[in-house]
């Protein structure tokens, strides 16, 4: 029987979405957390050269702005922590990063014989160099924290303990700048990582790979 001219025409089904094959590896409090951090951190570094590099402290002048900015952008660093802490998901993730197992031991022998085979890395979702990273960054900005505010308020402490305070704090904030290049230049080189902090998700061939002890 033919159709009339102002019949309906019979609808067509859709066909099935495909399959999600990235998995979750952030959430929202993550992905928010390691952004305010990392620009935190991003100006402290700056004003910290800007301070101390005669070249660039020509540059930028503006010497008691600049002191200003880099003290509010320190005490502001654990800020970020502190709040992603009401979210159970990154909570999570801290008691992750401060579990030290027999395949983090396994994935360090590994990086030290310089055995690249991802069979000899076993990680879950954090690998041993990451949790290595994590711990040692948390403490060294609580220590410059601590020895920022010594600096900052002369009226707290004797002048000895003012001069330890800066020689602290400036060689460590060196080799923060050196350890920063470093975690920057690891996340260069593995564009998925990168995509998981900026999406939330990776490949299930990424996780496999890198972290096949990671059960989503």
């Amino acid at each position: 029987m033919p159709l009339r001219a102002d019949s309906p025409m019979p609808s067509t089904p859709r066909p099935p979405a495909p399959p999600d094959t990235r998995l979750r590896r952030f959430g929202r409090t993550q992905k928010w957390v390691h952004r305010t951090t990392a620009a935190l951190m991003g100006v402290c570094v700056a004003t910290a050269a800007a301070l101390y590099i005669p070249e660039f402290a020509v540059l930028v002048g503006r010497r008691e702005l600049v002191t200003r900015i880099h003290e509010c952008a320190g005490l502001a660093l654990p800020v970020p922590v502190l709040a992603g802490l009401a979210s159970r998901a990154f909570r999570a993730d801290l008691g992750l990063l401060n579990r030290f197992g027999p395949h983090d031991r396994m994935w360090l022998r590994a990086v030290l014989e310089r055995d690249k085979r991802h069979s000899s890395r076993p990680a879950g979702k954090f690998n041993a160099g990451q949790k290595i990273y994590a711990a040692w960054i948390s403490g060294a900005t609580l220590v410059m924290l601590g020895t920022g505010l010594m600096m900052w308020f002369t009226h707290l402490t004797t002048l000895m303990w003012r001069t330890s305070a800066t020689f602290v704090h400036d060689w460590l904030a060196l080799t923060v700048g050196v350890v920063l290049a470093g975690h920057i230049g690891k996340a260069l080189a593995d564009p998925e990582a990168r995509r998981g902090l900026r999406t939330g998700r990776v490949s299930r061939e990424w996780a496999k790979r890198e972290h096949p002890l990671w059960r989503p």
